[in-house]
């Protein structure tokens, strides 16, 4: 098995498992039907392509919370186009300033046609929704390992001024969110499995969500070094008159 891993900041994030009516509500962390999106985008596969689909959904999905961000909510309206009339009030939620590294494993070749999808991608990607374009590019690389020791291996992506604030610790606790592993039943569950993207009638099964702590490497620390003072040498500023005097 292969794992293709991805980085996913922006400005505004928005990662939903659930609305309802005018209320629109975001998770704490990308989930997989989203960052599973992002994949069929790039390759172009269509709505109601759920064969293309469910090969995807096929993978392994986890993430790690590199920078959880802070909520955001913000009020939206709309006219119809051609009625002019004014749409209901929505309330829509957002994560800024959070930083993600997302990992998918499954086939080798498939994660590499993944990959070069992301390179050149059909559909541009979006961090959960249209108005959440990426900071910077999504995809990162390729690893001949697992899941979960990609996710402990990757270095943390957080933005400089983010990793700063924790400069005085050599490693900082990153939590990540995974797939279980068969058997595994100490997780929570999620509607974010995705078994259909079409609009007229999107589906999505429960998935189990197991949640582990990681020690990373801090690149920002900057460790004391012990004092190495030299001693100050005798200068007697009169000493070179002593023979005139």
């Amino acid at each position: 098995m292969s794992v293709l891993t991805l980085l996913l900041a922006g400005p505004l994030q928005a990662w939903g498992a659930s609305a309802r009516f005018t209320r629109r509500t975001t998770e704490a962390a990308p989930t997989k039907s989203g960052v599973l999106g992002i994949l069929a985008a790039a390759q172009g596969i269509q709505r109601g392509d759920d064969t293309h689909l469910a090969e995807l959904a096929a993978l392994r999905f986890g993430v790690r919370i590199d920078q959880p961000g802070t909520r955001v909510r913000d009020f939206q309206t709309a006219h119809h186009r051609i009625t002019d009339k004014s749409m209901p009030l929505s309330e829509r939620f957002y994560l800024a300033d959070a930083v993600f590294t997302a990992a998918v494993e499954g086939d080798h070749t498939l994660l590499a046609t993944l990959h070069n999808a992301l390179r050149n991608p059909v559909y541009p990607p979006f961090l959960g929704r249209r108005s959440c374009p990426p900071a910077h590019p999504v995809e990162l690389a390729i690893h001949d390992t697992t899941l979960t020791r990609a996710l402990r291996d990757e270095p943390w992506h957080a933005a400089h001024w983010y990793q700063k604030l924790h400069r005085t610790t050599h490693t900082v606790p990153l939590v990540i969110l995974r797939d279980a592993n068969p058997g595994e039943r100490n997780g929570d569950t999620l509607p974010d499995h995705p078994l259909s993207y079409a609009a007229e009638h999107r589906r999505h099964a429960l998935r189990t969500v197991v949640s582990e702590t990681v020690d990373i490497p801090n690149p920002r620390v900057h460790a004391r070094q012990p004092s190495r003072r030299q001693p100050v040498p005798h200068h007697d500023p009169f000493g070179p008159l002593e023979d005139t005097l």
